[in-house]
């Protein structure tokens, strides 16, 4: 008799690598967390709502001014309403989000659409709930969508569709042709798509995050997901989001209701206020691209090779003209020998397609990249 639900599972790459990172005492470029301060007004607000009594459960959906204030931000942003009392759900962070989701449309047999390479947390939610992923394989180094191929993947049996932009861990974004594309193939289905938008303030080059709520018949299809961790850098917070049309939503809270009810009340309180000040995450798409930039200039006389990111706080960098290690292997030497940890592509990719590249997560002190490229140009 099996056990275990997820027989194929085993640790992570990102637990693997920070592992090696503490055991040699490594820069850690591998996991998506920032290695600088969140806001010191942010954890005031927090400290205040406790203060002020806010220290019991928030309502099953969120707080309402907090929901508010997101209906408002998506509207300043998007030009599309969302109705806070019905279509916009606070959750644990944006996984619980995405667990939500899967969990409560997928059902035995039912596939879903992947493209990969794609964040490790979608595939076992689908096959925890009995779903069959469906891969749809973008290769380096454009990682463009052929949408004839997603066309040929849809069929009966097809219930929902993950998309991610900008995208974890290419770095690269959804145009507004892939868009149209996507809401072309999904209209006159009932397609459900989960479109994880955790990284829509880290966008570089003038180029921009098209959300798909902006779309009509595709945000009548679509959760949008986002996450306060990644935009104010405090993901150990856990808070996230959830917008999406009545009728998607009113599952989704069944749930959410029964996974973790509610979320933490001060941190709410304290987003409600802050986020009302565009000025707090207006910023962030320049201060990212800066941050890209130095990177970049860092590693210019390296023999890594790449194109620069378009998005997320991740750089890939292509390692074929240094040696021909497999990249899970070239990524643990690296922490071993150079003291610096990165993230291997191939495990994101299907059958751990193995195209001689690493990921790189710039969200560090300036300090942090400058001694990482410094380590980085040395490696030949």
């Amino acid at each position: 008799m099996q056990i275990s639900k997820l027989p194929k599972l085993s640790e992570s790459i990102f637990s693997t690598m920070s592992a090696l990172a503490n055991q040699y005492d490594a820069i850690n470029l591998s996991q998506g967390f920032p290695n600088f301060k969140t806001s010191e007004k942010l954890q005031q607000l927090v400290t205040e709502a406790m203060q002020n009594g806010h220290n019991q459960y928030a309502p099953m959906r969120g707080d309402l001014e907090l929901r508010e204030v997101i209906a408002h931000k998506i509207y300043k942003s998007h030009q599309t309403q969302y109705n806070p009392l019905t279509e916009i759900t606070i959750t644990a962070g944006a996984t619980e989000a995405l667990f939500n989701a899967i969990t409560a449309f997928v059902h035995q047999n039912d596939e879903v659409i992947i493209f990969k390479p794609a964040f490790d947390s979608y595939e076992p939610v689908v096959e925890l709930n009995g779903g069959v992923p469906v891969f749809i394989q973008l290769n380096y180094p454009d990682y463009k969508i052929n949408w004839d191929e997603v066309a040929s993947k849809i069929n009966s049996k097809t219930k929902m569709m993950i998309v991610n932009t900008p995208l974890n861990p290419t770095g690269t974004l959804f145009t507004n042709n892939d868009m149209l594309a996507l809401q072309n193939l999904i209209k006159n289905t009932n397609i459900i798509v989960l479109s994880d938008e955790v990284y829509e303030h880290m966008t570089y080059d003038g180029l921009l995050h098209e959300s798909a709520c902006k779309y009509p018949t595709l945000k009548e299809h679509s959760f949008v997901i986002a996450s306060f961790g990644k935009t104010f850098h405090n993901t150990g917070w856990k808070i996230g989001y959830t917008a999406a049309p009545k009728h998607l939503m009113d599952e989704f809270i069944k749930v959410h209701e029964f996974n973790v009810f509610s979320i933490n009340t001060p941190y709410q309180k304290a987003f409600a206020t802050y986020i009302q000040d565009e000025n707090n995450y207006n910023y962030l798409n320049q201060f990212y691209q800066d941050k890209r930039n130095l990177f970049l200039d860092g590693i210019k006389n390296s023999k890594f090779t790449f194109t620069p990111t378009k998005g997320t706080y991740f750089q890939l960098l292509k390692y074929d003209t240094i040696t021909q290690e497999n990249d899970v292997d070239f990524a643990k030497r690296l922490v071993k020998e150079f003291r610096i940890a990165t993230i291997p592509i191939s495990v994101f990719n299907t059958n751990q397609l193995d195209e001689k590249v690493l990921r790189f997560c710039f969200a560090k002190t300036d300090e942090t990249i400058k001694k990482a490229t410094e380590i980085l140009c040395q490696i030949h």
